[in-house]
């Protein structure tokens, strides 16, 4: 029988490791947590029971909510252009880019094509959004145009897989409705029920969220969906009342950093198979040469054209040149619905984790750019200025 303590101590000491490893490296954590995880699944085999699948799940949906709360409507407004320009491209480019040459050049048939378009289109709203929260680029207004970029690149990449292979039935329409619903009743409940129930130790508006987040996430299982989608809608609804009391988000990254996402950048990992990797490095490497140069070409020219400085403009591309929550769901669907078989997965896994930590980690270490806090942010430090 499987001693569920001794398994939890296991992933709780690989997420220790690895939060160790980042404050010495001056790293992010969750790119640390996937490659120590990379490392534990290929050497001690690490076990993904149903709980660990939970724990990471929940850890992708409060994570991909919490990234949603950042979205400053009035930031948005102001660079809509932007926004939604680099959103749109940063889908479109690589989605035709990888697509075609899933295609043409070696081969596979159009739904197999279409599974790897999708799942390298993405951008890694959990990398991201976790980056930004340690260094604190998440209160700049750069940040801020980011992470809404990511949202429309996403929402491309969820549109896309359930136009081409969703099943429209009444479940679907059933979904639709009820977060339709959702959404319009958030913004004016919750800050009303917060109000009533105030700051408990109990915390009911924690209770409140993750029971929407959940329900919501049932719902779209149920459509043929994925949970994080609601999620990250939801904590848009929700981002003026997060705004308006930084405190709430501040007690959920708590929970979200120290017990969850740690189970889902381990997880994510873990799910490298190093022998796979060796045998088909070429065409691994070959899909995410496509994904970060289809991103280059169609992202830096727009931040010239907004008018972004040279190293805000490269560090825009790289992070929208990121992937993992939906590379990741994107690639299981196409394998749960036996669209392609296994190796084509681990191909596209793999592609879709190096995504995570290539361009992540060029980033970070060569062109993240000066901090200019929104006016009444305050400023975090850094790292490296904390080892100081």
């Amino acid at each position: 029988m499987e001693n569920v303590w001794l398994v939890s101590a296991v992933w709780l000491g690989l997420a220790l490791l690895a939060s160790v490893i980042s404050i010495r490296v001056a790293m992010s954590v969750a790119l640390v947590e996937i490659i120590v995880g990379a490392v534990a699944g290929n050497t001690i085999g690490l076990h993904l029971t149903e709980w660990v699948n939970f724990l990471a799940g929940f850890g992708a949906i409060l994570l991909t909510f919490l990234a949603g709360t950042e979205i400053d409507g009035t930031v948005v407004r102001k660079h809509f252009r932007s926004s939604m320009s680099i959103g749109v491209v940063g889908f479109l480019a690589p989605y035709i880019g990888v697509l075609l040459y899933a295609h043409y050049a070696i081969g596979w048939p159009w739904p197999q094509a279409q599974i790897a378009g999708i799942s390298l289109s993405t951008t890694s709203v959990a990398v991201v959004y976790a980056v930004m929260v340690e260094t604190g680029f998440n209160k700049t207004e750069m940040g801020k145009i980011i992470l809404a970029a990511c949202f429309i690149n996403d929402l491309g990449t969820v549109l896309a897989l359930g136009v081409v292979f969703a099943h429209f039935d009444y479940w679907l329409a059933l979904f639709g409705a009820v977060t339709a619903v959702a959404l319009w009743m958030l913004p004016r409940f919750a800050p009303w029920f917060f109000d009533r129930v105030g700051h408990r130790v109990s915390e009911p508006e924690t209770k409140f969220i993750s029971l929407v987040l959940l329900g919501l996430g049932g719902l779209a299982t149920v459509a043929g969906s994925e949970a994080v989608l609601p999620a990250y809608l939801v904590g848009m609804a929700l981002a003026p009342t997060f705004l308006a009391d930084p405190e709430l988000p501040h007690r959920m990254r708590i929970i979200a950093f120290t017990i969850l996402t740690p189970f889902y950048f381990l997880k994510a990992g873990s799910l490298v198979d190093f022998h796979a990797v060796i045998s088909a490095a070429g065409l691994i490497a070959t899909f995410l040469a496509i994904k970060m140069a289809t991103k280059f070409v169609g992202i830096l020219p727009l931040t010239k054209a907004f008018r972004f400085g040279a190293r805000e403009g490269m560090y825009t591309t790289l992070l929208m040149s990121t992937g993992l929550t939906f590379g990741t769901i994107s690639a299981l669907f196409g394998l749960t619905n036996h669209i392609i078989d296994r190796e084509q997965y681990t191909i596209l896994v793999t592609a879709v984790i190096g995504s995570a930590l290539v361009p992540t980690i060029i980033a970070q270490r060569w062109f993240q750019p000066d901090f200019k806090p929104i006016e009444g942010a305050a400023r975090p430090a850094r790292p490296a200025e904390e080892e100081a």
